[in-house]
This record gives structure tokens, sequence and C-alpha cells, in this order.
């Protein structure tokens, strides 16, 4: 008997994604720190000791530690770029005809696949150096964009409502925070613990188990149907695949193309500002004044994790008195002013409150995944989540790549200048928020619902 929840697949694999992130870095940081100094790596550092020794060599090493980690981040996210935007724009476009699952596994194959090199890696101590190879075979067979691509079209393929897309969205999004805020919260003692060895080894377990569980547990409603079931060349399944996304915005409205283009634009703007930071706080927390151990790495990984339960009460509340347009501005808003707030974060605690106003962080990508899944068609849907994959793979890698460069650059005489940045790029989807207002999408949402039940009812007859 098959399944039609994909929420367990995402909750494992948000797990192992989660976990696997820090942990990268972390034993990184400590491969570098050890060929670049004679310094052993103290497990126990604190912050005074860091603030007594800004004048020792020591302080120096961890600049340096610091400029060498980002710089090879931002070479590993290059290596996947270009195959995980191929990856990612075939697996999804091409599930509108073949069903969602086939994305699920090849990605989840590319993650196991990524969770094993490390562990080898980690167990022989191979050259760090070879942590490249790992991006580019997740990025090969589809990374996370591709998973959660999938699994989000998976979900708005069994919602009616538009309500009900927008509630469901955020409860995923609910559950994917959970699940990072207890796994960021453990990182640090998996690390303390067990060590890198072992945790990547329970990694690799956690992607075995999610990826049986979705080639034999999970159903497949959407099927290729028996009159397209025939054989054709790759490049012309090749250009099939882009010219239906070609359709997507030939089909619409000269109002609708526009506000879909305007929609991927603002989302597209606040993923890549939010990707693109997230990596450089766990550098930013490595180094002086802050110098945090993995255990305080958890602690603010778990704090940051907040953010989804909060984000999925807000839209919740929200949903009840305002529109998907005003959840993604107060959410961006509240960033901007958590991004003003850590580029002065000097103390621990000052350091855990900058958490406060990231509350809302994940309510605008809910609530404009929300937005562009009512301007298509039910068909189409796939195709549409394809482009957000697409948009975020190239985002997301340009951005971690950009801002691993700017803080690599700016480390030296100002590393809170990358917050800075981020705040003030944030005022560019606002800015396209209210060009989406302004053309009255909501108008436009409507009245291709009412066009969806027209043709509904004309094909009962």
């Amino acid at each position: 008997m098959k399944i039609s929840y994909v929420e367990p697949a995402i909750l494992l694999n948000s797990f192992a994604l989660s976990l696997i992130s820090p942990l990268t870095t972390q034993y990184l940081y400590r491969r570098i720190w050890e060929e670049t100094s004679n310094y052993s790596f103290a497990l126990d550092n604190n912050i005074s000791e860091c603030d007594k020794n800004k004048s020792s060599p020591i302080f120096a090493v961890q600049k340096e530690v610091q400029e060498k980690v980002s710089l090879f981040s931002l070479q590993m996210e290059i290596s996947g770029l270009i195959p995980g935007l191929l990856s990612t724009f075939i697996l999804l476009s091409s599930s509108d005809r073949h069903g969602r699952k086939f994305p699920m596994i090849l990605s989840s194959v590319g993650a196991l696949a990524t969770s094993i090199w490390i562990y080898l890696l980690s167990y022989f101590a191979f050259p760090f150096q070879l942590l490249i190879a790992s991006t580019f075979i997740g990025a090969f067979c589809g990374n996370y964009t591709t998973f959660y691509g999938a699994c989000f079209a998976y979900i708005v393929d069994q919602c009616k409502e538009s309500k009900q897309k927008t509630i469901r969205i955020a409860i995923i999004d609910f559950m994917l925070g959970l699940v990072t805020g207890l796994t960021g919260l453990s990182s640090g003692y998996f690390i303390r613990e067990l060590g890198f060895v072992w945790s990547f080894l329970i990694i690799a377990i956690v992607l075995t188990v999610n990826l049986t569980y979705i080639l034999f547990l999970l159903d497949n409603p959407t099927k290729e149907s028996s009159t397209q079931n025939v054989t054709i060349s790759c490049s012309e399944g090749f250009k099939d695949l882009f010219y239906r996304t070609y359709i997507l915005f030939k089909n619409a409205s000269g109002k609708q193309r526009l506000l879909l283009c305007l929609l991927l634009f603002t989302m597209i703007t606040f993923f890549f500002v939010i990707s693109g930071i997230s990596p450089v706080f766990i550098l930013y927390e490595l180094g002086p004044p802050l110098c945090w151990n993995e255990i305080f790495i958890g602690y603010g990984s778990a704090l940051s994790s907040i953010s989804f339960l909060s984000s999925f009460l807000g839209i919740w509340l929200f949903s009840y008195c305002m529109e998907d347009i005003h959840m993604a501005v107060i959410g961006i808003f509240t960033t901007i002013a958590g991004m003003a707030t850590a580029a002065f974060a000097r103390t621990t605690l000052m350091m855990f409150l900058v958490r406060v106003p990231f509350l809302f962080t994940i309510m605008p990508l809910s609530a404009l995944r929300s937005m562009l899944s009512k301007v298509v068609r039910p068909t189409e849907q796939g195709t549409l989540f394809a482009c957000i994959a697409f948009l975020e793979t190239l985002g997301g890698v340009t951005a971690v790549s950009a801002f691993n460069g700017i803080y690599s650059a700016t480390v030296a005489w100002y590393p809170g200048f990358t917050f800075l940045l981020s705040a003030g790029l944030l005022f560019i989807p606002v800015i396209s928020l209210w060009a989406v207002k302004c053309i009255n999408w909501r108008e436009e949402s409507n009245a291709l619902l009412v066009q969806e039940e027209s043709s509904d009812d004309t094909s009962d007859r």
C-alpha cells in the first residue's frame, strides 16, 4: 500500500542536510586551521581569551583561517553551479508528465553519495580539497532545491483551495524549521561526543532510510499517460522542457506575465540574501570577538530555526486578516532589522538577541510560493516550481560565492559589513512587492481561478 504523504521524506532529508552543513563548515575550519598554523585547535575557546589575545599570533591566524575557509567555500559552490542548474531544471520540469518521485529519488541518491564521500574523506583524512567533489556529485544528481521543489509541487497537486496552499506550505516550512532547530541544537554535541566521522556516518544512514521510503512507500499520483509514453531523443526531451517553460509565460495574459516575473524576481532576490548570508553567520561566530565553539554554534543554529515556527504561526494568524503580500512585506522588514543588528553584535548575548528580529524571516518565502502557485494553472505547477528551483540554485550558488568573497575581503577591517550590505539589498524585494501591489495581483489570481472553474464545468458537461 502506497502512502501519499511526502512529509516524512521532507523531515528525514531536512535532518540530514541541516546537520551536514554546520558539520562540514566546522570540519573544514579545523582542517584548514591545522594546516595553516602550528597551534592545536582548542575545543573550549571562549570569548575572554579571544579579547585578550588580539595582539597575539593566534589572533592573526584566526583571521587568515577565516579568509581561507571563505574562499574555499566559494570554490565549492562554483563547482556545482552548472550541473546543479541543469539537473534542477530538467528534473522538475519533467515532473509534470512523469511524476514528482523521480526528482526526489535522484536528488536523494546524490545527497547519499555526498554524505558517503564526506564520511570516507574524514575517516581516511584525505586532503580537504576533495570536498569539492562532494559538491559536484550532489549538484549533478539534483541538489536540495530539486528535492524541495518536487516536494512543494507534490503538495500543491493535492491542494484545491488557495488558502489551503498557503497554510500547507507554511506547515512544511514549520516542520523544516522544527527539525533544523533540533538538529542545530544537537550538532555541537554530535561533534563533541561522536566526532566528525561517526556524525557523517549517521547522516548517511538517515539518507538511506529516506531513499527507501521514497522508493517503496511514497505514492506517485502524477504519471505519464499512454499517449505520452513514447521514446524521444535526449535533445528532443531537453527542447520540450524549455518549450513548456516558454508556454508557461506565453499562455499568460500581459498582466499575469508581468506579475509572474515580478513575483519570481522578488522571491529570488530575497532568497539570494538569505542563502548568501547563512554560512557567513557561522564564520562570523567562529572568529573574534565571539570565538564560539561547536556548542554555541549549535545553540545559535537552534535559535535561528525558531523563525520557522514563528513564521508558521505568523502566517496562520495573519492569513485571517491580511493578504499574502502583506505577510511577505512584514517578513522582509523584520529581516532587514535583524541584519542591521547582527552587523554590530560583539558579545554572545547580543548575538543571541540578534535572532529576535529574524522571527518572520521564512514568512516571505512561504507567502511568495503560495502567490506564485495561484497565478498558474494546475498543469503548470511542476514547470513553475522547476523555474523557482532553477533560480534558487542559480541564486543560492551565486549568493554563497559572492557573500563568501565579500566576507573574505572585509573580515580584516570590519566583519559586520556583509550584514549591512544584506540589509540594504533587502530593500530591492520591498520595491518589487510594491510594484506587485500596484498591479493588483489578487484580481489577476481570482480571474485565473474563475477561468479554471468554468473550464472544469465545461469538461464535466
